[in-house]
């Protein structure tokens, strides 16, 4: 006879929309550790982290390969995309790139959906709106963490809760920006 196992642990999904967050990130004048973030998105008793994705738009292969090697080398499952340059409303304004990337974000997690119990979604996008309803249908709850007045409303709406970034500097906020130098001189 097999010993009894109890219950399963809690399995979370965190996924990062590395452009949106580095947007905030610039809003707020803080960035956060990643390594911080996986620590925070693993916490609690009976928990487990079962993925960690992070999105990327790259202007070209090369693009932010050291970041994006350190992310993997932390576990995350890093997905990129080229930015395609978008034309400007106005002739005089500059072009701008997008990736785009939440067809894949929806794909990576209608994959993973049947084994987690949780998600925490940092992402401002509402063109995920209905990616939530479905996965809140099936019994997922989702935490959606961005920062007030920049997420989408209807993403926040299709949300179980909304964190604000702001109120996580604390536990978040990369070292050596909370830190004197590690060589610096006493006067």
């Amino acid at each position: 006879m097999a010993p009894f196992a109890g219950p399963h642990p809690l399995q979370r999904a965190l996924v990062v929309d590395g452009p949106s967050m580095f947007y905030v990130q610039q809003k707020l004048g803080w960035f956060f550790d990643p390594r911080r973030l996986l620590a925070l998105a693993s916490r609690g008793e009976g928990l487990e982290l079962a993925a960690a994705f992070w999105y990327v738009g790259l202007k070209d292969p090369t693009d932010q390969r050291p970041f994006r090697d350190a992310l993997s080398n932390l576990g995350f499952t890093v997905r990129t995309k080229p930015l395609r340059e978008l034309a400007a409303a106005e002739a005089d304004q500059r072009l701008f790139g997008r990736a785009n990337l939440e067809v894949e974000m929806a794909i990576d997690l209608m994959a993973v959906s049947a084994r987690l119990d949780e998600l925490w979604l940092m992402s401002g996008s509402r063109d995920l709106e209905r990616l939530l309803e479905v996965l809140r249908g099936r019994g997922l709850k989702v935490v959606l963490i961005h920062t007030d007045g920049m997420a989408s409303r209807e993403l926040r709406n299709a949300a179980d809760r909304f964190l604000d970034l702001a109120e996580l500097r604390g536990e978040l906020e990369r070292a050596e920006a909370a830190q004197p130098p590690v060589f610096a001189r006493s006067g």
